[in-house]
């Protein structure tokens, strides 16, 4: 920077403006995306390593988990972990405490989803699956790593629009993740003095793999419910993500951002 009689030159300022223009948004960052190998998370991973982060992603298959590091091409470390296995989870908090130290942006995004399993046909079996790693796996995710995240840190935990929509047998879903809502709150209150802030990302309906299994006509009945009239893309679920974890929302905690094209608001 040039200073003339203690003024900043104009020259200076300048480059400035370009170089914060230029600057990635999570240049040296140390982030941790669960459930990382395919769809969103795997879009938010290769967009955090574009804005020069160090990721750490997690999936349940090894191959899976290869295919998803050839994809992200580098600064990218992958560990075979089962959000619902609190022994994964300790052994990737230890990974990432080794390998790096700390964690600056924790998304919490490994999840089980499942809009076919009406009240009548929950069984204890398939509660315990989900309520395991979609509230339980989250919550100790978060526990696991808390010790390495440092202060001033960003945890994104995936929400859903469906828990607040009340979508026909979708319940066990819905209110697995609607929990995760009320831990943003307490948790932003929890860890306000050391700055960590802690929101919820909830997408809507995204064009993932999950969308190629259903009928022509179940699709175009939820892409006729969504104002924009379009499914959503991963992409765009990954650049809401960003927000979160960079410093353009230094200013936001506690809050649920909804990516769903307008759908929960009619």
């Amino acid at each position: 920077m040039l200073l003339i009689n203690g003024a900043q030159s104009s020259v200076g300022r300048g480059a400035d403006r370009k170089a914060s223009l230029t600057m990635s948004k999570l240049d040296g960052k140390v982030a941790v995306i669960t459930g990382a190998t395919a769809g969103m998370a795997l879009a938010t991973a290769k967009l955090f390593v574009a804005e020069g982060a160090h990721v750490f992603i997690t999936g349940r298959r090894k191959e899976k988990l290869d295919e998803a590091v050839a994809a992200i091409g580098h600064n990218v470390t992958a560990v075979q972990a089962h959000s619902g296995d609190l022994d994964d989870l300790a052994r990737l908090a230890e990974t990432v405490r080794e390998q790096q130290g700390r964690v600056d942006v924790l998304f919490a995004s490994a999840g089980i989803s499942s809009v076919s399993e009406p009240l009548g046909t929950v069984t204890p079996e398939s509660f315990d699956a989900m309520v395991g790693v979609n509230f339980r796996g989250t919550l100790f995710t978060v526990q696991n790593l808390l010790p390495l995240m440092s202060d001033g840190a960003s945890i994104i935990l995936n929400g859903t629009t469906s828990a607040t929509k009340g979508i026909p047998g979708a319940g066990v879903y819905s209110a697995s993740k609607a929990a995760l809502r009320s831990l943003a709150r307490t948790w932003a209150a929890e860890l306000k003095d050391r700055g960590i802030r802690v929101n919820v990302l909830s997408p809507g309906s995204i064009e993932t793999a999950l969308f190629g299994t259903v009928t022509p006509e179940f699709r175009e009945q939820i892409i006729s419910a969504i104002p924009l009239g379009r499914l959503g893309t991963s992409e765009e679920i990954a650049t809401a993500a960003l927000f979160f974890a960079s410093a353009d929302s230094s200013f936001v905690t506690g809050t649920n951002l909804v990516v769903d094209g307008g759908f929960g608001q009619i």
